[in-house]
């Protein structure tokens, strides 16, 4: 098994870069889109938003999916979904096919995340996380990369609705490639048993009253609906304002920003072992917090684009986007190591939702700032400020809080391990 989880391990890294160029190719596509459909920033907005709709709502259901039915079918039969809805865009006729799809999308690709980080917390101890879930992580960072950089090379050669075609369908090789590489599941009797094996003795001590009366859970929520906000305002609204604001070319769009996100990848990779580092030495915990804040509070480094002309347009989200990168691979770090391995698709998923109901929301609210005269710097300004006050709130739940965490996830007393 040890030989063979660094396969699937692969596989779940390439899944995970697919589902971002999918749910990525709307915002490469925005301007082309507004132009041919006749549509506001205001009604972008809501294309864009669509996908999170029902990517937030069937957060926790998928993550009961996860938990009950294993990371196999359920992979394999999402994947599918998402890539036909995904593909399918490139017949749409108006505004509304778009939305339709995108809800498509959104249902499907919820269980990617869920089944991924799933299959982490069961195969690698709490020592070993930080390298896969930095794998992980860079995954979801070489999607918009790859997909920008070959989303705009198609967009501009072909249009719209090829880049769609070609995306979408393409991608489906994987399918056979994970049916071929991942172990059945096992029975439902079978997973039932090992849930059972898995339960700690003695009675849980937390219930939900416990849980909402806890203020390092909603230090933790919030911090990760703030850091999402701006995530999901770069992989929305960024591709735009870089053509439309800062006047690069579709194609001198995708360089900068693909560059941007493959340094973030790299970058992911080297702190997440960097954190196994210390983590071994200082404690699982308050390594990854430490890095978790330090890399929240550089991403406010976005907020410099108001202040420097387009020449430093790639250094600023470059930085910014690697520093981002830390602490959200960091967080997740967090995340799925204090979750019991018979409920983190549903810890992970209560938690995602927040996130995604971030992802719903900064593409509206972008798109009603910006209104119709374009203008960019207050959206900035929002995006920017949410990162260093997620990365306030990670240092407000402190080591002890998040000792609180470890105990209030799985039922049983804490020890850093």
């Amino acid at each position: 098994m040890t030989r063979r989880r660094w396969i699937l391990l692969a596989l779940v890294f390439i899944a995970i870069m697919i589902n971002y160029v999918d749910r990525g190719n709307l915002s490469i596509a925005a301007p082309a889109m507004m132009k041919d459909f006749r549509i506001t920033p205001e009604s972008m907005g809501v294309l864009l938003s669509a996908f999170f709709w029902t990517y937030a709502i069937f957060q926790i259901p998928a993550g009961m999916l996860v938990d009950r039915f294993g990371i196999r079918w359920s992979y394999t039969l999402a994947f599918l979904v998402w890539s036909l809805a995904s593909a399918a865009i490139a017949l749409a006729s108006g505004p509304g096919d778009v939305i339709g799809l995108r809800m498509v999308l959104g249902l499907a690709e919820s269980i990617a995340p869920l089944a991924s980080i799933s299959f982490i917390r069961s195969n690698y101890s709490g020592k070993e996380q930080g390298f896969p879930t930095a794998v992980y992580i860079a995954g979801q960072n070489l999607g918009p990369a790859i997909g920008v950089l070959l989303g705009a090379i198609l967009l501009d050669q072909f249009g719209w609705r090829t880049m769609f075609a070609i995306t979408g369908l393409g991608a489906l090789i994987w399918v056979p490639c994970w049916l071929f590489a991942a172990p059945p599941d096992g029975t439902r009797a079978e997973r039932q048993a090992a849930r059972a094996a898995e339960e700690p003795a003695g009675p849980r001590p937390w219930t939900w009253r416990m849980v909402l009366s806890n203020g390092t859970f909603w230090a933790m929520t919030l911090s990760i609906l703030l850091s999402s906000y701006y995530w999901y305002f770069v992989l929305t609204w960024v591709p735009s304002y870089l053509v439309l604001s800062r006047g690069f070319s579709t194609l001198g769009m995708g360089r900068i920003l693909s560059s941007a996100l493959f340094a973030m990848a790299v970058m992911n990779v080297i702190a997440g072992a960097a954190a196994d580092r210390v983590a071994a030495r200082v404690g699982v915990f308050r390594a990854r917090l430490w890095f978790g804040v330090l890399g929240y509070l550089g991403t406010g480094v976005i907020l410099l684009l108001l202040v420097t002309d387009r020449s430093w347009s790639l250094p600023v989200l470059a930085f910014s986007l690697c520093a981002t990168g830390i602490g959200n691979s960091t967080y997740w770090t967090i995340t799925q190591h204090a979750s019991p391995k018979n409920l983190v698709g549903r810890t992970v998923g209560f938690l995602n939702t927040i996130s995604v109901a971030a992802g719903a929301a900064a593409p509206i609210i972008t798109g009603w700032i910006l209104g119709p005269q374009k203008d960019f710097g207050p959206a900035i300004v929002v995006a920017g400020v949410c990162p260093v006050l997620a990365g306030v709130c990670l240092l407000a739940a402190g080591s002890k809080g998040l000792s609180r965490i470890k105990s209030m996830l799985s039922g049983e007393a804490y020890a850093e391990s």
